[in-house]
């Protein structure tokens, strides 16, 4: 089939729809289903934009297999012109959806490429995890993923929780596979993806008792026994009033497991405690840490716009601190712009000549977005203040009596209500919404906590030679002064 187009990922969605739960709701066709459709229209125009002529030779290329048009997002590298052009490619996804979509469906394609490039990591299944990729690449499928447990009792390991199948484990083998029961989350997309990988992100101190819960499988989201409760929609039915949450919302749920089957040849990792424990060497941060850099780059300078005309819109951007908290917000985009360049630049190939992004610029962007986002969406309410708030309830107010009313005093310095109304209620969807607390909380907590991410990463793996040199360097410049004794040389 090769590279879809958003009809098709549409059919086979309406078709293959997974057992989700909206509250007490199971939604049935989550194409058509008011909370949901937006978000499946807003990935078919991602798999549309791919087709667009003049984006098509950086979006497209040939299948290595069977010679027909696959995305991108599944090219191995081998050049730095090739990551050049995952670049663009996840540039254009990114500008697609202003950043909103931090599950669009090259995420999981840029991550299952780094598990195909080391394959054989995965030992007695390497095999299966190369055919894996090569399936989901061949028809452009579209994935979540699940790695954390509940939050139950995190003191405790899986083993001791209150029912040993609160976390996801295996039950029994059987001649077709392993069937497997308990919960992961946090399934971020997952109403209305494809298919779903599984895997647990560690295991810390494990006991031979929790050796069942180190697995790693992937699974169609409509496979028997598998159902999503979803948390609560911030979809808007309004796109004036709400522009980003009536078409950007990414529906995040637990995914239950009641007694699966996973067929042997979806199994990745099985009841094995130290490949769990290792799989960063794997390295797909290198590639998903190159493609949610991009995206947040995009993210922000859409914000920056956001506020720069918005503050344009009423003459605050001619204030010295409003200018300021501008320019901190185009300085972290440079900042991602040049560890982009530079991850590309210095990658080195490995034995088999395929080009990783260097992964150390990158964590230094994903070690400081996570920061970086929250002191944004401050800005933005620093900078709009009050005009976050009160802006009219909704745009019917323009055919009513009160119509005089918001033309008046709801208009700015040199545009009309209608406008300055119409921008500022993208920035409220950002600054005060339930849709824009998600996200903020969603960039803090995406890659995982956020604190232990930058001891692990900038500090005890990172390499720490270059600066120990210059300070060994200096020590051994000069040596200890003896002090001159009283009466010598006289």
């Amino acid at each position: 089939m090769g590279a879809r187009r958003g009809i098709d990922y549409i059919e086979r969605l309406k078709n293959n729809p997974p057992e989700t739960w909206i509250g007490k709701e199971k939604v049935t066709d989550p194409t058509t289903h008011p909370l949901i459709a937006p978000a499946v229209q807003s990935i078919a125009r991602l798999y549309d934009s791919q087709w667009e002529p003049e984006k098509k030779p950086y979006m497209l290329s040939n299948s290595p297999d069977t010679g027909e048009w696959i995305g991108n997002s599944f090219l191995v590298p081998k050049s730095k012109e090739d990551l050049a052009l995952r670049r663009l490619m996840h540039r254009d996804w990114a500008e697609e959806t202003y950043g909103m979509m931090g599950r669009s469906t090259d995420f999981m394609s840029a991550m299952l490429t780094a598990w195909y490039v080391n394959s054989d990591f995965f030992g007695p299944y390497e095999e299966n995890v190369r055919n894996y990729f090569e399936h989901v690449r061949e028809n452009d499928l579209y994935l979540t993923h699940v790695l954390i447990d509940p939050q139950v009792d995190r003191s405790k390991p899986p083993s001791e929780q209150p029912d040993e199948f609160t976390y996801l484990g295996v039950v029994k083998e059987t001649d077709e596979g392993i069937i497997v029961r308990g919960a992961k989350m946090l399934a971020t997309a997952g109403p209305y993806a494809d298919e779903m990988l599984v895997w647990p992100f560690h295991l810390r101190k494990p006991t031979e008792k929790d050796y069942k819960y180190a697995i790693s499988f992937a699974l169609p989201l409509n496979t028997p026994g598998v159902r999503l409760i979803s948390r609560e929609p911030f979809t808007r039915k309004s796109v004036y009033d709400h522009p980003l949450s009536s078409q950007f919302d990414e529906l995040d749920g637990v995914v239950i497991f009641d007694d699966v089957l996973v067929p042997w040849e979806r199994v990745f990792i099985y009841q094995d405690v130290e490949r769990v424990n290792t799989i960063w060497k794997l390295n797909s941060n290198a590639m998903t840490g190159h493609q949610t850099a991009i995206r947040l780059q995009a993210k922000l300078q859409f914000l920056a716009g956001l506020v720069m005309k918005s503050t344009e819109m009423v003459n605050t951007n001619q204030f010295p601190h409003v200018q300021d908290m501008m320019g901190e917000i185009t300085t972290y985009i440079e900042l991602i712009r040049a560890a982009v360049i530079a991850s590309e630049v210095t990658a080195q190939p490995n034995s088999a000549g395929i080009y990783m992004p260097n992964v150390t610029p990158l964590y230094a962007i994903r070690n400081s977005g996570n920061r970086w986002y929250p002191r944004v969406r401050e800005i933005i309410q620093f900078a709009i203040a009050g005009g976050l708030m009160y802006q009219p309830a909704d745009a019917g107010v323009f055919d009513s009596p009160i119509a005089g009313d918001i033309r008046k005093y709801y208009r700015g310095a040199d545009v009309t209500a209608e406008e300055k109304i119409k921008l500022f209620k993208i920035a409220a969807d950002i600054a005060v919404s339930d849709f824009g607390s998600r996200h903020e909380l969603y960039e803090r907590f995406y890659s995982g906590d956020p604190m232990f991410l930058r001891i692990q990463t900038q500090y005890t793996a990172y390499d720490k030679s270059e600066s120990l040199a210059l300070v060994d360097r200096l020590l051994a410049s000069y040596e200890l002064e003896k002090p001159v004794q009283e009466g010598v040389g006289k």
